[in-house]
């Protein structure tokens, strides 16, 4: 049986993106007709070899419909040449559509070791990811998720293959979104104005709050995110997150609330300014873990990648509310207006 070739398919694929299966699907499969037995799937396998490269899968098929896969090294070591390979494939099968979008099919596969996965496009075999492509796909869906949490958009070429315009193209439009939610922390300082101006010593903290605030969201932010994208995770477990991740925060606050007093002891800073200080590490690590964890959530549940909600944004949005939770503590313990 010769090889099936793509030519229903192929006029049809460049309306696939390079998100899609599409691209990432092999036409070069080995396909053995379904009344074959052994000896003849043999011979049929030998003569559709066209390199060094050994599949370890061939499709078994009833014309163009895929029946089975068969593994090759059984075929091999059947010793019964004249039994039929329909006895030997295994015919409940995972497979996807040229159009089944990357992120998803990445999910499924994530959820066992697939070494052959069919392409079937409206019953008709048009392709096969071998253990070639599923690598291929499985990288690119990572590095996709790294970038986008790195607030860049994905780059479609190599890095060292794209060109600093490009790169200018990618980033600009985060960063001018992350400029924009940056400003209104300014805004929060102004407003609080006159408790600094009480209490000046307050100032002296703000950057390392805002920073721990930040760089919990962004340690929550970054598992969270791979464990949805792995299909550990879904938008009914999110009580059982909230719960978890606050536990695990509460018990970081303290260790960061303790450490804060240090620092404080160690700057010569009063009883009062160290007592604010250690109480909104403790707050603004469990806020964190509630927006961190909550955020992605909602947003995949409404059809958007939660990795386009990047560590940078949720700490972004940390930051100013951070800021928040600081001078109103302050207000309440320096008795300020």
């Amino acid at each position: 049986m010769s090889h099936i070739q793509l030519s229903t398919l192929s006029p049809a694929v460049p309306s696939f993106d390079g998100d899609t299966v599409a691209h990432y699907m092999s036409e070069n499969y080995i396909a053995l007709a379904d009344h074959f037995c052994v000896h003849e799937a043999r011979e049929s396998f030998l003569s559709q070899l066209t390199d060094n490269d050994i599949p370890g899968h061939a499709f078994v098929v009833a014309g163009n419909k895929l029946r089975g896969i068969l593994s090759v090294r059984k075929l091999l070591q059947e010793s019964d040449t004249g039994q039929p390979i329909c006895t030997l494939m295994e015919s409940s099968l995972f497979h996807v559509t040229p159009g089944d979008e990357r992120q998803q099919v990445a999910a499924r596969l994530a959820d066992r070791e697939y070494s052959v996965v069919p392409v079937i496009d409206q019953g008709v075999l048009v392709g096969g990811l071998m253990e070639k492509e599923i690598d291929r796909l499985l990288a690119d869906d990572v590095t996709e998720d790294v970038q986008r949490q790195g607030a860049t958009l994905p780059l479609e070429q190599p890095y060292l293959q794209t060109s600093p315009l490009a790169l200018w193209k990618k980033r600009s439009v985060w960063l001018l979104l992350l400029f924009v939610a940056e400003a209104y922390t300014s805004s929060v300082i102004q407003h609080f104005e006159e408790a600094l101006e009480s209490a000046i010593a307050l100032a002296f903290f703000i950057p390392l709050l805002i920073g721990t605030g930040g760089n919990s969201g962004t340690q929550i932010t970054s598992t969270l995110v791979r464990a949805m994208a792995l299909g550990e995770v879904h938008l009914r477990d999110m009580w059982r997150i909230i719960r978890k991740e606050m536990t695990t925060s509460l018990l970081i606050a303290l260790t960061l609330g303790t450490a804060g007093c240090i620092r404080a002891w160690m700057m010569g800073i009063g009883p009062e300014i160290t007592l604010i200080v250690s109480i909104t590490l403790v707050c603004i690590t469990l806020w964190s873990a509630i927006v961190s964890s909550v955020i992605p959530m909602v947003l995949k549940r409404v059809g958007i990648d939660p990795a386009v909600v990047s560590a940078p944004f949720i700490a972004t949005l940390i930051d100013g509310t951070g800021l928040i939770i600081y001078f109103k503590i302050a207000q309440v313990f320096l008795d300020i207006q």
